[in-house]
C-alpha cells in the first residue's frame, strides 16, 4: 500500500502511525479517586466531586504557570486551591491547617486557620471560580475576574485541592475547553511526566 492510500487511511479512522501518543491516549489531569476523603464521592470522569470531604488532583503542578477553573453546580460549603499531598482530606474546611490555602464558599481564603483575606465576593450556583498559580503566588479568579487576593508563603509541590460539604457539587477542569481564557502565559495543569 503507498504511503499516501495510507496516510488517508489512518486519517480517517483517527489511527495513529506516530510514536508519540495521541491526544485521546494521554493521561488528563483529574480528580484522584484514590486522594480523596472517605465520604466524598467523585463521578463524571472524575471531573465531578460531592458528598463531605476533599480530594486531589492526580498530578500536582510543576510547570510554571498553572491555571484550573471549577463550576458551582449546587452551593453548600465548598472549597478550593492547592494543598499538599499529604493533606487530611477528612477534615473539612480545608485551610484550617499548614497543609492548603483555599478560597471558601463564605468568600474567605485560608491557610493554617489564618483568614488571608475575609468579605470577598461570594460564588453562586453557576458560577465559574479559577486560580493561578506561578510557584509564587496563587490567585483567585470569579466570572474571569481576579479577586486581587493573591497568596505566597508556599513551600513543597502542592495538588489543585477541592473539598464539598452540606450537598455542594463542584465540577472541575484542570486542562481544557475553559469557560473563561487563562491569563496571559497561563494555561491547564498539565501531567507531571508530560512537562519532561
Amino acid at each position: 500500500m503507498d504511503t499516501t492510500v495510507t496516510s488517508v487511511f489512518c486519517n480517517c479512522f483517527r489511527i495513529n502511525t506516530s510514536n508519540k501518543p495521541s491526544q485521546a491516549t494521554q493521561q488528563k489531569v483529574v480528580l484522584d479517586t484514590k486522594r480523596m476523603g472517605s465520604d466524598c464521592v467523585v463521578i463524571k470522569n472524575s471531573r465531578r466531586i460531592c458528598g463531605t470531604g476533599g480530594c486531589l488532583a492526580n498530578s500536582p503542578i510543576a510547570q510554571n504557570k498553572a491555571y484550573f477553573e471549577i463550576k458551582i453546580q449546587y452551593t453548600g460549603t465548598w472549597g478550593f486551591g492547592l494543598a499538599l499531598k499529604d493533606c487530611n482530606l477528612d477534615e473539612i474546611p480545608l485551610g484550617n491547617d499548614s497543609k492548603s490555602w483555599v478560597y471558601t464558599s463564605s468568600g474567605s481564603i485560608l491557610h493554617n486557620g489564618d483568614p488571608k483575606y475575609s468579605n470577598l465576593k461570594i460564588a453562586e450556583e453557576g458560577d465559574i471560580m479559577a486560580c493561578t498559580y506561578d510557584h509564587v503566588e496563587l490567585n483567585f479568579y470569579l466570572n474571569g475576574e481576579n479577586l486581587q487576593a493573591p497568596v505566597t508563603g508556599f513551600k513543597g509541590t502542592v495538588y489543585p485541592v477541592i473539598y464539598v460539604d452540606k450537598s455542594a457539587v463542584i465540577d472541575v477542569n484542570f486542562c481544557d475547553k475553559f469557560y473563561y481564557p487563562p491569563p496571559s502565559g497561563f494555561q491547564g495543569i498539565m501531567m507531571e511526566h508530560s512537562i519532561i
